[in-house]
């Protein structure tokens, strides 16, 4: 058929009244069982699906569920982590026969205007919310709308009080960061620079405390071992890299918070004539193809994004069937040591 099937075009086929094709399609008493299997047969043969808005309006599910991600669309193009997450998401969903409804925006502002439009359209049944910040006004927002949700990361300090909770998965960012640091000191590197995420991220300041407290325990301060922030982007961490390299006493190993800074990194320092790793290491984290086919291959933090997603997308699907709000925890990223970490360089400053 050219148009969208009809309730109308299934009673004709099927020989019965609009009423029981209705109560046929929507598991109401009201017909036999041969005439509900008939009813259903003829449906399936013109491609008849319910539709979302009527749904909505009957109080039923949409059968969505919503992503909306705030960060400039720029950044997005090569990195490999969220396309790793979404298949992971997109994963559980098929198999339950839910759609993802996924949109970008620019900031946190026009994503709670997202929702606060999905809610009213009830285009969504429940939503997954990344990228998770210190003083979050979004789980206030959700609960007073009454919006299913999962946080994808630990969930910073909330905006207000008497916040309902909301389910989380996490990732324990400040034991990977604990990690790295243990292998650049045990290398004997004194001098670290962590080129950092968005500074608004709770994953970011939490990766930036468990550094500087591990820096700390060893007897380092903030003379030796920093953040420095960035936009997570190619550029932004190559500029933060030439600025750090061109400092009078500049650091012996770096840590890139994704795996698109720590290959521009790279680039820089090869064309700055600063060989890695023989007078500098470089991690990265979250590894990915980028990481292995780089010369030298990157020391990485390795861990299964796609896994991350699919806990997520599991966790939603259990609170929608009623299941209570929770935390759960996925594996910890373990660190791959690679050709782009070795011995800090002999007869450097401490």
């Amino acid at each position: 058929m050219a148009r969208r099937p009809t309730i109308k075009d299934i009673a004709r086929r099927a020989g019965v009244s609009e009423s029981a094709v209705s109560f046929a399609l929507n598991d109401r008493p009201g017909v036999s069982r041969d005439t509900r299997a008939r009813i259903r047969r003829v449906a399936e043969e013109l491609g008849w699906q319910a539709n979302s808005a009527a749904r909505a309006l009957s109080g039923e599910r949409s059968g969505a569920v919503g992503l909306v991600l705030a960060r400039p669309a720029h950044t997005l193009g090569v990195e490999s982590f969220f396309l790793q997450l979404v298949s992971g998401i997109q994963e559980v969903l098929s198999a339950a026969r839910t759609a993802l409804l996924f949109q970008v925006v620019e900031d946190v502002d026009a994503e709670c205007a997202v929702y606060r439009r999905w809610w009213a359209e009830r285009r969504v049944d429940g939503v997954l919310v990344v990228d998770p910040r210190t003083g979050d006004p979004r789980p206030a927002l959700l609960a007073e709308l009454g919006l299913p949700a999962v946080t994808i990361g630990e969930p910073g300090p909330p905006t207000g009080t008497g916040t309902s909770p909301v389910s989380a998965v996490r990732a324990d960012d400040a034991g990977a960061m604990a990690q790295v640091l243990e292998h650049l000191h045990g290398l004997g590197h004194r001098r670290i620079v962590h080129i950092a995420g968005l500074p608004g991220l709770a994953h970011t300041v939490r990766r930036m405390e468990s550094l500087r407290a591990e820096a700390e325990r060893r007897g380092l301060g903030p003379d030796h071992v920093r953040s420095v922030v960035t936009d997570y982007s190619d550029a932004e961490g190559a500029a933060a890299t030439r600025r750090v390299l061109a400092e009078p006493r500049p650091p012996t190993a770096l840590v890139y918070d994704n795996d698109v800074m720590a290959v521009a990194g790279s680039a820089v320092a090869a064309e700055l004539g600063i060989p890695v790793p023989h007078r500098l290491s470089i991690v990265a984290w979250d590894d990915s193809a980028l990481c292995r086919v780089t010369h030298p291959r990157l020391t990485a933090l390795v861990r299964d994004t796609a896994g991350f997603g699919r806990l997520a997308a599991e966790e939603l699907l259990s609170v929608l069937a009623g299941g209570p709000a929770g935390v759960r925890e996925s594996e910890r990223p373990r660190l791959e040591p690679r050709e782009s970490t070795a011995q800090a360089p002999a007869h450097t400053d401490s």
